[in-house]
């Protein structure tokens, strides 16, 4: 059988780009050589280039998503996506790859800016019934209400930027007086805001994919923060223990891992999501979802993975042949 051609896009034009880069490298290197050839595509906002082994840049043709590689044309059979935020993780790069023609291993484009926005997320989950955070909407420009805010969320509670990821912006305020501050620095990557009721419990993620049309939940991952809360640090630098699989009991591992999976058939998703949760006093929470959930060495759902005892080039084979039939 002909080996199939894998664009792997990564990169991205958010603040995320860097740890992309890392996570599609680790797919290129891990995808099963003998049905796949791969190939890193970088989507930045300077231009979208095939980087060959030398690094030499070949211009991606927009028209088709093709490229050229030592004089040969050639047009992907699929993409694997890799970009977190946007344009890869909120349904602007799927949008474009349908028109084109081209599938690719993330959730749809609507799913994709649905999940992407925090605030449009939570409100179709809660009208299926997950358990959510009380939650309070601001956008940049309105005006602001602090003792409403606080009435309805308490202190302490969380300030974010709806549609940003990898905790940028993201603020834990325990007095009134730094809650304005935290919605300014969560207005510098989005001019929407959304703030949250600190839950205060043990935090545990999933991830979620699909195999032959069954829903299948990975191993969960409990996250100990060094820091107030699990931002940028603890999840890129090394300040959170991550412990695979969480040390939390067999009924509230099965509790969270069919929430999870009730997310994602509710959400109509396809691909790899990964599902953040709260469990405060034995009820699982949910906090978000990542459609495009970081696959380099440090991230969790390759933790996940190697627990379930799969290797991640059996992983990764999955998650392309699932769009390749």
């Amino acid at each position: 059988m002909a080996k199939k051609h894998i664009a792997v896009a990564m990169g991205g034009y958010s603040s995320e780009f860097e740890i992309s880069l890392q996570s599609g490298a680790m797919v290129c290197d891990f995808l099963d050589k003998d049905k796949y050839h791969a190939y890193p595509i970088h989507i930045l906002k300077e231009g979208w280039f095939y980087v060959s082994e030398d690094g030499t840049k070949h211009p991606v043709h927009k028209e088709d998503f093709s490229f050229d590689k030592d004089g040969t044309t050639i047009k992907p059979d699929a993409v694997f996506n890799c970009i977190h935020g946007t344009p890869g993780e909120d349904g602007q790069l799927q949008a474009y790859l349908r028109l084109v023609g081209v599938p690719q291993t993330s959730a749809g484009y609507y799913q994709a800016a649905l999940s992407f926005n925090k605030r449009d997320c939570l409100s179709v989950l809660k009208g299926f019934g997950i358990n959510c955070a009380n939650s309070y909407y601001v956008n940049k420009g309105s005006n602001i209400d602090k003792e409403e805010i606080i009435k309805k969320v308490g202190l302490p509670c969380f300030v974010k930027p709806n549609r940003a990821g990898s905790s940028f912006g993201v603020s834990k305020v325990k007095e009134m007086d730094e809650l304005l501050p935290a919605i300014e620095k969560a207005y510098e990557e989005d001019n929407e805001v959304l703030i949250e009721t600190a839950l205060i419990g043990t935090e545990v993620q999933v991830g979620v994919y699909k195999n032959n049309g069954k829903i299948v939940a990975l191993p969960t991952t409990e996250i100990v923060s060094q820091n107030e809360f699990f931002d940028y640090e603890a999840k890129y630098l090394g300040a959170s223990e991550e412990i695979t699989p969480a040390r939390i009991s067999e009924e509230e591992t099965q509790k969270i891992q069919a929430e999870a999976k009730k997310i994602y058939e509710v959400l109509n998703m396809t691909g790899i999501s990964r599902s953040d949760f709260i469990i405060q006093k034995g009820t699982p929470y949910f906090i978000e979802t990542n459609t495009n959930p970081g696959l380099s060495p440090e991230s969790i759902v390759p933790q996940q993975v190697r627990e379930s005892g799969m290797t991640l080039t059996e992983f990764f084979s999955i998650l392309v042949d699932d769009v390749l039939d």
